[in-house]
């Protein structure tokens, strides 16, 4: 029975094995086609992430030699010559470009450039934001109050640093009208505020000690280890 046993569970092995032979001559080349497929997508996706981050590096190099002219006029016609491959790349050239227009003189243009950008569904949203930001900037002289408020509130989302700039906007907007109690307010948040910078921090405990306030100890602390750092810089 164990000579019979054996003999039957060889053939079976050969039959199995046989079988086996048979698929891999069948469908073989399908394992063979996904080696493959996931071999080259590796190997794209290495070279797509190579070219991004060279594309990249030759901008951001492209952008710096943009600047080097001690002329706004000439930086501006740098700025202008560039073509960014991508939004995120297009913002920043445009927010500088109208950093430009303005140090040219050309105001209205400057409005016009980041009126753009703010506009823009192409623009990715935290350029939108910056661009808006600096558009109600060189609105002070053109909008009212109420209507460059309203628009700094729209900022102060996630974006921390935004957000306190933001609201120390609002702050020196509430000084303008009169309202310094809510600019005292205002301000002592963004002092006590740990996200906040040293230089906003500064600038905040300088505006409400002008203002006739006072600085609790910790804000107290926070601004004086701020000048400190200023004058070790």
């Amino acid at each position: 029975m164990s000579d019979t046993d054996s003999f039957i569970d060889e053939v079976s092995e050969e039959v199995r094995r046989d079988r086996l032979f048979a698929l891999m001559k069948r469908y073989g080349w399908i394992a063979i086609a996904l080696v493959v497929l996931i071999v080259g997508g590796a190997a794209y996706n290495e070279y797509r992430k190579a070219s991004e981050t060279a594309a990249a590096q030759a901008m951001g190099d492209s952008i710096i030699a943009a600047l080097e002219d001690d002329d706004p006029q000439m930086r501006q016609a740098a700025l202008a010559a560039l073509a960014p491959e991508n939004a995120g790349a297009a913002a920043i050239v445009g927010l500088l470009n109208a950093r430009e227009q303005f140090a040219a003189g050309d105001a209205e243009g400057a409005r016009a450039t980041l009126q753009a950008l703010a506009d823009s569904s192409a623009t990715p949203m935290a350029y939108r934001q910056v661009a808006t930001f600096k558009l109600l900037g060189l609105q002070a002289g053109v909008l009212p109050a109420e209507e460059r408020r309203a628009g700094y509130q729209t900022l102060i989302g996630k974006n921390a640093q935004l957000r306190l700039l933001a609201e120390e906007q609002l702050a020196l907007i509430d000084i303008e009208e009169g309202a310094t109690d809510a600019a005292l307010q205002t301000l002592q948040a963004i002092v006590s505020d740990e996200e906040s910078t040293v230089g906003l921090r500064r600038r905040a405990s300088q505006l409400i000690v002008s203002l006739g306030g006072e600085l609790n100890a910790p804000n107290t602390q926070a601004a004086a280890s701020g000048d400190d750092e200023a004058a070790s810089d």
